[in-house]
């Protein structure tokens, strides 16, 4: 039952990254759990909402993942068995990625058409170079003017954020949610190291706490292992 449960969780989660819009008991069964009841999903979710994995915003709306929810989403999967990235987007980055701070500019609008979010990338502590942040104010969750603001000083202060988190990541891709994500609870952020002519280049993702998990560490997955095998040549 633990299972089904994580498995109700996930499926929430992932609903509600494509559409932004509370998720449904029905829903669920319709699509995920077709052998299962309504009631019976219903009183799986009443339970993940005890357990402070979902909420409902309003009444008689469907539930949509807290930040514990996303995080309990992200322990339950394995990244590694994540789809590999298509084909067409792969040639799009390999067309444009070379190892001057140009190319990596220019792939970073690229990366930012492709992911929907803003893209950081860090040269070194101190060179920070952004871009996509309209991405961000094109979510439904951030159009509120007040969620507008505390974006606004969220990316005032990027520089000071990635020289904070530039020493933090390492070969390994991190995810910086909720408590430890030091761009704020309204979003989350998902970053690797490469190694470009011996240095190292720090690349982020950042977006709403909904953003699509399994497309961005992907891509920043194989951006990685171009990067670092093209500098090893």
């Amino acid at each position: 039952m633990a299972e089904r449960k994580d498995e109700v969780l996930n499926s929430i989660v992932e609903e509600y990254i494509k559409t932004a819009v509370p998720v449904s008991s029905s829903l669920i069964v319709e699509k995920y759990f077709t052998d299962l009841s309504s009631a019976t999903v219903r009183n799986d979710m009443s339970e993940l909402e005890e357990m402070g994995l979902i909420f409902q915003p309003h009444t008689s709306a469907g539930r949509i993942p807290t930040v514990n929810g996303y995080k309990r989403y992200l322990k339950s999967i394995n990244i590694d068995d994540w789809y590999d990235v298509p084909l067409k987007i792969k040639k799009g980055i390999n067309e444009v990625l070379g190892f001057e701070e140009h190319d990596i500019k220019v792939m970073a609008k690229l990366l930012a058409e492709m992911s929907g979010g803003a893209i950081l990338i860090g040269f070194s502590p101190m060179n920070v170079y952004y871009t996509g942040i309209s991405n961000i104010f094109r979510q439904p969750e951030f159009r509120e003017q007040s969620i507008i603001f505390s974006i606004s000083e969220i990316i005032d202060h990027l520089d000071e954020v990635m020289n904070l988190i530039f020493h933090q990541v390492d070969d390994n891709l991190k995810i910086f949610l909720g408590d430890d994500n030091p761009f704020g609870e309204l979003t989350s952020a998902v970053a690797v190291k490469c190694q470009v002519k011996k240095n190292d280049i720090l690349v982020g993702i950042l977006g709403p706490n909904r953003m699509d998990y399994k497309q961005n560490v992907s891509l920043l997955k194989y951006i990685q292992k171009t990067i670092n095998e093209n500098n090893a040549k």
